[in-house]
């Protein structure tokens, strides 16, 4: 009997997502560093898709730690700066592993660059696999380089692994056209389209992020992953969310 008619499928329209949260999202209420209960809360939000079956890849900033480019604006050295903010990343990295895998999931953390003694080293085709066995893989250390961004590193990966979107999770439910914190009349766009992005300077992604997605047709969910079961609804259909698409 084939395996299509003895496995049911997952009640979603995604198989494979990249998961993108900034460094800052693992504060919580601190103002630097980590913070476990919030990181364990975003590593249920984690949990509660997993157990869909849908194979999960993350990115996480460092900037809750070190972000290079504010190092650079104080007069550190570019590169150097960046690199700082790259083991950030893999710190941030190591701490998720941890709450996910007290959750009972299978967890990779895969680095950009080599530090053999706490994660693996990027080889696309042994990435692909760990997903294939149902492991949630966390890219960390950017894209290796100086002068990229998370935001574009998460792009790279997403495309490499043929993830079926980028899910940005944020502090708000979806792009606004002004600041909401700020401003009570903001307006939240249900979608909008990469060059509407970049024409109307609406601070989704980089640029460099927003037209790698572009060219290789990858949506961008951007959600709010303060709200509770927000990651799962929107993955089934539900929540609010701006789509960003071609």
């Amino acid at each position: 009997m084939p395996d299509s008619a003895t496995q049911s499928p997952a009640p979603t329209n995604y198989r494979r997502v990249m998961l993108k949260i900034s460094g800052e999202a693992l504060m919580g209420d601190l103002g630097y560093g980590l913070h476990p209960p919030t990181v364990e809360r975003i590593a249920a939000e984690v949990q509660s898709v997993h157990t869909l079956g849908v194979e999960i890849c993350m990115v996480i900033g460092g900037g809750n730690i070190f972000r290079g480019l504010q190092g650079s604006a104080q007069g550190m050295e570019r590169t150097t700066a960046d690199y700082m903010g790259m083991l950030a990343t893999v710190m941030n990295a190591l701490a998720m592993q941890s709450a996910l895998e007290g959750l009972g999931i299978h967890t990779r953390v895969i680095s950009a660059i080599r530090m053999d003694e706490v994660a693996e080293p990027y080889i696309r085709r042994r990435a692909v696999r760990h997903l294939e066995k149902k492991r949630v893989c966390i890219f960390a250390a950017g894209t290796g380089n100086p002068y990229f961004t998370t935001d574009t590193a998460a792009t790279l990966r997403a495309n490499e692994m043929a993830c079926e979107a980028i899910f940005k999770g944020t502090k708000v439910d979806g792009i606004y056209d002004r600041d909401p914190a700020r401003d009570a009349g903001a307006k939240r766009y249900e979608s909008v389209t990469y060059d509407e992005v970049l024409t109307r300077n609406l601070k989704v992604m980089d640029a460099s992020a927003i037209a790698l997605a572009r060219d290789n047709n990858l949506p961008i969910i951007v959600f709010s992953l303060d709200e509770p079961g927000g990651f799962r609804g929107i993955l089934r259909g539900e929540g609010t969310y701006t789509r960003v698409h071609g």
